[in-house]
């Protein structure tokens, strides 16, 4: 297991190339399994979620390599229909796997997943457009048993626009005899993508990037090479570190449509911002404001940026809140940021941020992904040494984040620790 050691006070300058979705891959990977054949997804990231989802597609008899960031999937010899508690455990995206199966075969046997430490996300929804499209859903020792002789089309009403019950019953319904309509669908852009990727396949689907999607089932798709989008969330957190340390940077290969509300935040805050179709420039050069933020589903400000926008409003000089209406416990980093001297105070899904104060280095431990943002953020600006603990938290959703941060001119070092 590793460990960062970062020396804060370093400027952020310089240009980087942002790697793709990580949610995005997330979703196309499961995709694969609707239509046997070989598959060729670029701009795939190289991390522990995508090298997770590949392990749980191989031991079903998917063949799986990446090399460099291109994907090369072959489906054409699947013997096993279960995705084992072993692989779920480790990334709750691995239930993805449950819509296709059912729809292609008439079976799945899915564990219930795991995933991040923090807050519950329950699956009820996927299961509930699950039984609605035909399938006998049963729980059995933690497996969730869907069964069907072929899904039929149906009206499915999201009561909460779920990111991956709209993935999971999109793909389902692609295979269903019949018409489906799935209303308050989440519009994220990975799910857009998805959407996409299962037109190219021969999928009929109307309302793309709206929450209205209506699918005309079909009899069989067919395997498609795709580029996987890029990640949004680890631009934003590249653009909100450079605001942090008041530095300059360019971000290549990146869609500044799909951070909208995240680029007029940075820009109230004080930041200078210009974008083209796939490059954003950001300039800070004085201390932020205090900017308020709400999370909120797509097009919204991302859950998946609250924590790093906590660690930014602690440079600004006032008193911010951040309110988490997505998940409600996810201020776990919250206690690691005061110790490395943050005041922050929570009340129920509110983050009382009062900026300003100096940072001191200290060790720090990861408790999930985006914690592990925050945490890093924090240290660029603290002063002296900060140690951050179980980094393969970061692993699963940043590709090479030292290494980026270095060529910014960070000071920040990857080394083994004994510290599980």
């Amino acid at each position: 297991m590793d460990k960062f050691i970062i020396e804060g006070g370093q400027r952020l300058h310089g240009r980087i190339k942002i790697s793709g979705a990580k949610n995005g891959s997330l979703a196309l990977m499961p995709a694969t399994l609707l239509a046997p054949g070989c598959y060729h997804i670029t701009n795939t990231p190289n991390l522990r979620d995508v090298w997770t989802m590949s392990r749980l597609l191989g031991s079903m008899g998917v063949f799986c390599e990446l090399n460099g960031n291109d994907l090369f999937i072959d489906s054409n010899n699947i013997k096993s229909f279960e995705a084992p508690y072993e692989q779920v455990k480790k990334m709750r995206a691995s239930f993805y796997v449950l819509g296709p199966l059912v729809a292609r075969f008439g079976y799945a046997k899915v564990s219930l997943p795991g995933g991040c430490a923090w807050g519950p996300r329950p699956v009820d929804l996927h299961l509930k457009g699950m039984e609605k499209l035909g399938a006998e859903i049963s729980l059995e020792a933690g497996y969730v048993i869907a069964k069907a002789d072929r899904l039929k089309g149906t009206k499915f009403h999201l009561d909460i626009s779920s990111v991956g019950a709209t993935g999971n019953l999109l793909m389902a319904a692609s295979l269903a005899k019949g018409t489906t309509v799935i209303t308050n669908a989440a519009t994220e852009p990975e799910i857009t993508a998805l959407a996409r990727m299962l037109v190219k396949m021969g999928a009929k689907i109307d309302g793309i990037g709206t929450n209205c999607l209506t699918i005309d089932g079909v009899e069989e798709l067919k395997p498609v090479n795709e580029e996987t989008i890029p990640d949004r969330i680890e631009a934003a957190t590249y653009l909100i570190a450079t605001a942090m340390t008041k530095g300059k940077i360019e971000i290549e290969n990146t869609n500044p449509y799909h951070l909208t509300s995240v680029l007029e935040k940075l820009e109230s805050s004080g930041c200078k911002i210009e974008v083209t179709s796939d490059r954003i420039e950001l300039e800070m050069d004085q201390d932020p404001e205090p900017i308020d933020i709400v999370t909120s589903i797509y097009p919204g400000f991302p859950t998946d940026l609250q924590a790093q926008w906590i660690a930014y409003m602690l440079t600004a000089k006032g008193v911010s809140r951040v309110t988490e209406t997505i998940y409600q416990d996810r201020f776990k980093h919250v206690p690691e940021l005061q110790r490395l001297g943050a005041q922050i105070d929570l009340a129920d899904n509110v983050a009382i941020v009062k900026g300003g104060n100096r940072l001191s280095g200290a060790t720090v431990m990861s408790s999930d992904l985006r914690a592990s943002a925050s945490l890093i953020l924090a240290a660029l600006i603290a002063e002296g040494t900060t140690e951050v603990l179980r980094v393969y938290h970061i692993d699963r959703g940043y590709e090479a984040i030292e290494k980026k941060l270095q060529s910014l001119g960070s000071s920040i070092k990857r080394v083994p620790t004994d510290i599980f």
